[in-house]
């Protein structure tokens, strides 16, 4: 399958985690990819390995996308590069094993500009890329908790998750008058480096046997992803999708 040949996909914080089984997905599609993170890491080079076996073209560029000129930076890289941007994945995302009594004012500040601020701000600048295109795709990465709430904890990372289900749809209905397609994804329990430092493996496990599919793997992730930025995703704006294993139900 390659309906993605000739689309250029920007995933944020792409060097690990969903973001990275996103990457992979999307470039065995044809898509060419943009990989960012805040700063290079020991995964970036096999990753680039990873995605030039599919023969696309591969960028990386650094940038904390919760910070205003770093973004600015960023897409004037796109422009440079690519010229066009079809597909942006706001990604970029973490949190804190921390509940109401642990959480100061900066973590709160943290979580939120790294969570929510950076959807906002790649969603302006992505946006005003695909006004001029006519045609766009914007997938935000949320989470199950955005809809729940948290088991334990992580109210920051709950309602910046929260927030993305509301920022999707408002923008879904800005941006559908210039053929831009705005959804979101809501995870829940991904094999990820992140839900293992966060929980432990003790605490995921625990959380595994309430799943009745078990732990979902990054590229369950990526094939969604896949499938709204292609022809599947052409009439659908505005939603949210649960790629949860049966965790949450509505």
């Amino acid at each position: 399958m390659s309906e993605l040949i000739g689309k250029t996909a920007l995933i944020t914080g792409s060097l690990r985690g969903i973001g990275r089984g996103v990457a992979l997905t999307l470039a065995e599609k044809g898509a060419n990819i943009i990989l960012n993170d805040r700063a290079e890491s020991d995964e970036l080079q096999e990753l680039i390995t990873a995605l030039k076996r599919f023969n696309g073209k591969v960028f990386f560029k650094a940038a904390d996308v919760g910070v205003k000129d770093e973004v600015a930076e960023l897409f004037n890289f796109v422009k440079d590069q690519t010229g066009q941007l079809d597909i942006l994945v706001n990604n970029a995302g973490t949190s804190q094993a921390k509940d109401i009594f642990e959480i100061t004012a900066e973590d709160w500040s943290y979580i939120l500009e790294t969570n929510l601020t950076s959807c906002f701000l790649c969603s302006k600048y992505a946006m005003e890329m695909m006004r001029e295109q006519k045609d766009g795709r914007i997938i935000n990465i949320s989470s199950v908790v955005g809809q729940q709430g948290a088991l334990y904890g992580h109210a920051h990372y709950s309602a910046s998750k929260s927030a993305i289900l509301g920022l999707t749809k408002t923008l879904a209905r800005t941006g559908a008058a210039f053929g831009i397609r705005v959804n979101c994804i809501a995870p829940g329990i991904i094999e990820t480096d992140l839900l293992n430092k966060t929980h432990g493996i003790d605490g995921v496990a625990k959380i595994a046997e309430g799943v009745p599919l078990g732990i979902g793997q990054p590229r369950d992730i990526g094939l969604a992803v896949a499938f709204l930025a292609g022809e599947g995703g052409n009439y659908i704006t505005g939603a949210t999708i649960d790629i949860n294993g049966g965790l949450y139900f509505r």
